[in-house]
């Protein structure tokens, strides 16, 4: 069935509605429908947050690896020729080993926000794009996993004693437009580069479920797709 077929067809469900399509579809509830939509969408979030809260998990994907500020990063050349590769390499590593501490406290989050989802939310995920699921997570979750992660970036960043020179010389920098703003502030930079990464992961999974609704081993999603 196409895609835009395949979509007319849940947002029936989710409204109450009846679609003269195959024979399963009028048993299923708008309840069945709604929460074989959160299944899914559970499914993904967990997969994600597993991806990147392991070891490694931003830092040897280069889609999420977080580099180094762009005032650091220009000038990595030049303090490898200085003999000062190992603090950039030491700076990189901890951002990254940052973000998978934080990213791995994110589910209690999403999952909030799949509770609190409504019949609207889900008519307006199934409707709105590809993307649809990723940007109301965004929308609904960031306020709270800034506030959740920046702490834990600012212990780990904390370790290396190089923040504070960080943010002394880029706020200066910053001050000309030498720097960006969003940028002068290394826990800042790292808490939103891990929320980059982490929904850029729940797209990817988002694209596999709307790809491949059957495989995602849900017998509830199996039955309110394959009614369709």
């Amino acid at each position: 069935m196409a895609p835009r077929h395949l979509t007319v067809c849940l947002c029936a469900l989710l409204l109450g509605a009846a679609l003269p399509v195959a024979a399963g579809v009028e048993a299923l509830s708008t309840h069945d429908a709604a929460a074989g939509l959160r299944a899914a969408l559970s499914k993904g979030i967990d997969a994600a947050v597993a991806q990147l809260g392991k070891p490694g998990g931003f830092l040897d994907d280069p889609q999420v690896a977080i580099p180094l500020p762009g005032a650091l990063e220009k000038a990595e050349g030049a303090l490898r020729m200085v003999g000062m590769g190992a603090q950039g390499d030491e700076l990189r590593a901890t951002m990254n080993h940052a973000a998978e501490q934080a990213v791995a406290q994110a589910t209690p989050v999403f999952k909030q926000a799949l509770t609190g989802m409504s019949l609207a939310d889900a008519k307006g995920i199934l409707t709105g794009g590809e993307d649809a699921a990723t940007q109301y997570f965004r929308r609904t979750t960031s306020a709270q996993l800034t506030a959740r992660f920046k702490p834990i970036v600012s212990r780990e960043t904390g370790k290396l004693g190089l923040t504070a020179k960080y943010n002394e010389y880029a706020g200066k920098a910053a001050g000309f437009g030498l720097v960006p703003s969003e940028d002068a502030d290394l826990n800042s930079y790292v808490t939103a580069k891990a929320l980059d990464g982490l929904f850029a992961r729940i797209a990817a999974e988002e694209h596999q479920i709307r790809k491949d609704p059957l495989g995602q081993g849900s017998a509830l999603l199996r039955k309110v797709f394959g009614s369709l």
